[in-house]
Order: C-alpha cells, then structure tokens, then sequence
C-alpha cells in the first residue's frame, strides 16, 4: 500500500513525515471525520484492517485490546459481513478493554441497494454496551485517497465532542539517532 500511495501521491505527507522523523505531540488530520459516540480517551493506538484482525483470533498472533484506541477498516465488505466480524470480536472478548474505536473510510462497504440501514448504524448496535467514544470516516488504511500515516503502537489520544474530533499522538513513532 505504501509503494501505491507514494508512486500516485495519494498519501498525506504531514503525518507520513511526523510519524517518520519522530514528532511529539502531533495531530492526525480528521477533516471529514463524523462522531458516532462522543467522549475524550488515552490508549495505545492499535488496529488494521478488520478481516485481517478477525482472522488472527486462534492464533498466536491474536490481537491485544486492552487498553487500545482501535482503529477498524476494511474495503468492500458488505455491512453485514462488518456486523459478524465486529460480533466475532465482541464475543471472543476483545472489545472489552477497548477505550475508543475509530473506524476508517470503509471503503466500498454500503449496504444492498434497496436497504434503508446505515454502516453506521451497524456499528453502533454492535458497539451499544461500551460507553467509550467511537467516530467514523478517518482516511487511513484502504482509501480513496490521501491516506493518512497511522503510527499503530504507540500513545494517542481521541476526543470526539461538539468541536469535532481530534486525534494526537502522544509518543513518537520512531527514534532517531
């Protein structure tokens, strides 16, 4: 994805060169971004994209949530198959100790023509039991375009609230030496 993004130039620099040359307290760029749930949280920033992140449960390489502001995204699965990934998720115990959940553009993932639900929707009945803040739209992973750099692993934080919503990294991506 990264040879893609950089040879057509559809990736944002601003946060490509943060995450690269090890910036403190950045802001990840959220135009566009639409509140689900408010709420303001701190967890480490992890996730990817969802069919990938269902398909390691079982293995040795089963996701880690505790404690995480989850980032979910996915590219042409239909709301339905989202609703059973996030249940899988759910019923195996990982979103228990999730403090924040930001989904990403989801791409090409619209309901059947003729049905009157949203993706957003689908997400929040999932969601229901957890009073954390989710949002919805953030240009990373599979995207249209300007795909945002997302530093996973390392300490962030989300607000969500009336003056929109807001994602700093709070630790380095990297070190320099």
């Amino acid at each position: 994805m990264i040879a893609k993004d950089i040879a057509d130039g559809s990736f944002d620099s601003s946060s490509w060169n943060d995450a690269l040359q090890g910036a403190q307290n950045w802001e990840i760029p959220t135009t566009g971004v639409e509140i689900l749930r408010p709420g303001q949280v701190q967890g480490k920033l992890y996730g990817g994209c969802l069919s990938i992140l269902v398909a390691s449960l079982g293995t040795p390489f089963e996701i880690e949530t505790d404690g995480t502001i989850l980032f979910v995204e996915d590219i042409g699965e239909k709301p339905f198959r989202i609703d059973r990934m996030l249940m899988q998720l759910r019923l195996a115990g990982k979103l228990k100790g999730v403090r924040g959940f930001i989904f990403g553009e989801m791409l090409d993932c619209r309901p059947p023509v003729g049905e009157t639900y949203t993706l957003q929707q689908v997400i929040l009945r999932i969601l229901r039991d957890y009073e954390v803040p989710v949002v919805y739209g953030l240009k990373s992973g599979h995207v249209s375009s300007d795909n945002i750099t997302l530093p996973i692993g390392v300490k962030a934080e989300l607000t969500a609230s009336g003056e929109g919503v807001a994602l700093k990294i709070l630790e380095p991506a990297t070190i320099i030496r």
